[in-house]
Protein backbone atom coordinates (compact mmCIF):
# COMPACT_ATOMS: atom_id res chain seq x y z
CA UNK A 1 0.00 0.00 0.00
CA UNK A 2 1.31 3.53 -0.64
CA UNK A 3 2.88 5.53 2.31
CA UNK A 4 1.56 8.60 0.42
CA UNK A 5 -1.96 9.99 1.44
CA UNK A 6 -3.84 13.28 -0.27
CA UNK A 7 -6.06 16.22 0.27
CA UNK A 8 -8.79 16.05 -2.52
CA UNK A 9 -10.81 19.34 -1.86
CA UNK A 10 -12.52 19.26 -5.07
CA UNK A 11 -14.54 22.52 -4.81
CA UNK A 12 -18.62 22.12 -6.31
CA UNK A 13 -17.16 18.47 -7.28
CA UNK A 14 -17.23 16.77 -4.03
CA UNK A 15 -21.15 15.37 -4.20
CA UNK A 16 -20.41 14.16 -7.95
CA UNK A 17 -17.47 12.43 -6.99
CA UNK A 18 -18.63 10.41 -4.09
CA UNK A 19 -21.96 9.73 -5.72
CA UNK A 20 -19.81 8.43 -9.12
CA UNK A 21 -16.90 7.18 -7.29
CA UNK A 22 -14.49 9.65 -8.67
CA UNK A 23 -12.01 11.95 -7.39
CA UNK A 24 -10.92 14.52 -9.90
CA UNK A 25 -9.38 18.37 -10.69
CA UNK A 26 -9.65 21.02 -13.31
CA UNK A 27 -6.83 22.62 -14.71
CA UNK A 28 -6.24 25.77 -16.12
CA UNK A 29 -2.66 26.97 -16.77
CA UNK A 30 0.86 25.18 -16.39
CA UNK A 31 1.17 24.83 -12.82
CA UNK A 32 -2.27 23.20 -12.19
CA UNK A 33 -1.62 20.67 -15.29
CA UNK A 34 1.26 19.88 -13.37
CA UNK A 35 -1.05 19.03 -10.70
CA UNK A 36 -2.97 16.91 -13.06
CA UNK A 37 0.55 15.31 -14.14
CA UNK A 38 1.47 14.16 -10.56
CA UNK A 39 -2.25 12.82 -9.83
CA UNK A 40 -1.74 10.94 -13.25
CA UNK A 41 0.88 9.09 -11.61
CA UNK A 42 -0.24 8.44 -7.99
CA UNK A 43 -0.01 4.08 -7.39
CA UNK A 44 -3.16 2.94 -7.18
CA UNK A 45 -4.31 2.32 -3.99
CA UNK A 46 -3.26 5.68 -2.80
CA UNK A 47 -5.70 7.22 -0.04
CA UNK A 48 -6.90 10.46 -0.55
CA UNK A 49 -9.43 12.20 2.16
CA UNK A 50 -12.17 15.09 0.81
CA UNK A 51 -14.62 17.04 2.57
CA UNK A 52 -18.38 18.21 1.75
CA UNK A 53 -19.60 21.44 2.10
CA UNK A 54 -21.19 20.64 5.48
CA UNK A 55 -17.78 19.28 6.50
CA UNK A 56 -18.30 15.74 6.38
CA UNK A 57 -15.00 13.93 6.07
CA UNK A 58 -14.77 11.15 3.25
CA UNK A 59 -11.97 8.84 2.82
CA UNK A 60 -11.01 7.20 -0.91
CA UNK A 61 -8.47 4.79 -2.53
CA UNK A 62 -7.67 5.95 -5.79
CA UNK A 63 -7.12 3.20 -8.64
CA UNK A 64 -7.43 3.16 -12.43
CA UNK A 65 -6.22 5.58 -15.26
CA UNK A 66 -6.53 8.75 -15.49
CA UNK A 67 -9.15 10.01 -17.97
CA UNK A 68 -10.50 13.65 -19.24
CA UNK A 69 -14.27 14.11 -18.94
CA UNK A 70 -15.42 17.20 -21.08
CA UNK A 71 -19.25 16.62 -20.16
CA UNK A 72 -21.38 19.81 -19.03
CA UNK A 73 -21.24 18.20 -15.50
CA UNK A 74 -17.79 17.66 -15.20
CA UNK A 75 -16.83 21.14 -16.52
CA UNK A 76 -19.59 22.08 -14.04
CA UNK A 77 -18.11 20.82 -11.19
CA UNK A 78 -14.49 21.37 -11.85
CA UNK A 79 -13.88 17.64 -12.15
CA UNK A 80 -12.57 17.25 -16.16
CA UNK A 81 -9.33 15.37 -15.06
CA UNK A 82 -11.19 12.07 -13.42
CA UNK A 83 -9.38 8.54 -11.60
CA UNK A 84 -11.84 6.10 -10.28
CA UNK A 85 -12.01 6.36 -6.40
CA UNK A 86 -13.73 4.29 -3.53
CA UNK A 87 -15.01 6.07 -1.11
CA UNK A 88 -16.27 4.98 2.16
CA UNK A 89 -19.91 4.45 2.37
CA UNK A 90 -20.33 7.13 5.65
CA UNK A 91 -18.42 10.44 6.03
CA UNK A 92 -15.70 9.52 8.85
CA UNK A 93 -16.49 11.50 12.16
CA UNK A 94 -13.98 13.96 12.59
CA UNK A 95 -12.18 12.91 15.43
CA UNK A 96 -11.44 9.74 14.04
CA UNK A 97 -9.54 12.09 10.48
CA UNK A 98 -5.46 12.07 10.97
CA UNK A 99 -4.96 14.97 12.91
CA UNK A 100 -2.26 16.43 9.64
CA UNK A 101 -5.35 15.65 7.49
CA UNK A 102 -7.78 18.19 9.41
CA UNK A 103 -4.73 20.93 9.28
CA UNK A 104 -4.58 20.43 5.63
CA UNK A 105 -8.49 21.31 5.40
CA UNK A 106 -7.92 24.22 8.25
CA UNK A 107 -5.28 25.96 6.22
CA UNK A 108 -7.97 25.97 2.90
CA UNK A 109 -7.11 26.44 -0.54
CA UNK A 110 -8.79 24.34 -3.29
CA UNK A 111 -5.77 22.19 -4.37
CA UNK A 112 -5.12 18.39 -4.18
CA UNK A 113 -1.97 18.09 -2.40
CA UNK A 114 -0.22 15.54 -0.59
CA UNK A 115 -0.14 15.37 3.19
CA UNK A 116 3.27 15.18 4.48
CA UNK A 117 3.42 13.39 8.17
CA UNK A 118 5.41 10.64 9.36
CA UNK A 119 1.66 8.99 10.73
CA UNK A 120 -0.94 9.58 8.15
CA UNK A 121 -0.84 6.96 6.23
CA UNK A 122 -1.21 4.66 8.54
CA UNK A 123 -3.63 6.21 10.40
CA UNK A 124 -5.85 6.62 7.21
CA UNK A 125 -5.25 2.87 6.30
CA UNK A 126 -6.74 2.14 9.89
CA UNK A 127 -9.54 4.21 9.12
CA UNK A 128 -9.98 2.15 6.27
CA UNK A 129 -10.01 -1.07 7.68
CA UNK A 130 -12.23 -0.05 10.62
CA UNK A 131 -14.86 0.21 7.95
CA UNK A 132 -13.97 -3.54 6.30
CA UNK A 133 -12.64 -1.81 3.57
Amino acid sequence: MPDAVYRAPMPNGVERALTYGLCGMSADDERSLRRVERFEHLPDGSFVWTRTESGEFFLGQISGPLREDRSADAVASNMIFVRNCEWTSEPIPEHEVPAATLRTFARGGRNFQQTHDPQVAAESASAWRARGR
